[in-house]
């Protein structure tokens, strides 16, 4: 069993900045692809980005790429997102999701998710 617990969200106003953070407790960590998904009011849940269970071959939605960046510290059984240059249309819960090693864009491969955190970017 994973536990994941998500902070960091908030209000920013357009072009801000937010870092949030996936932390994990259970099983060792080190062994789990992580991936964002996001969901927006009225709308489907979304992929944003995933990391490997290493730290490597991160991927992103084409809307997140140069924006945000994912990474992940194994030795603090974290795994961050870091959102620059936020739009308003990045208003959404973000939820970080684990499964064990190989990442995927598809929600229903994961098995571990977190309580999610909301984003709000005012314009």
């Amino acid at each position: 069993q994973v536990q994941l617990v998500e902070s960091g969200g908030g209000l920013v106003q357009a072009g801000g900045s937010l870092r949030l953070s996936c932390a994990a407790s259970g099983r060792t960590f080190s062994n789990y692809a992580v991936a964002y998904f996001r969901q927006a009011p009225g709308k489907e849940h979304e992929f944003v980005a995933h990391i490997d269970w290493r730290g490597g071959s991160p991927h992103y939605v084409d809307i997140a790429k140069g924006r945000f960046t994912i990474s992940r510290d194994n030795a603090k059984n974290t795994v961050y997102l870091q959102m620059n240059s936020l739009k308003p249309e990045d208003t959404a819960v973000y939820y970080c999701a684990a499964r064990p090693f190989r990442a995927s864009v598809r929600g229903d491969e994961y098995v571990y998710w977190g309580q999610g955190t909301q984003v709000t970017v005012s314009s």
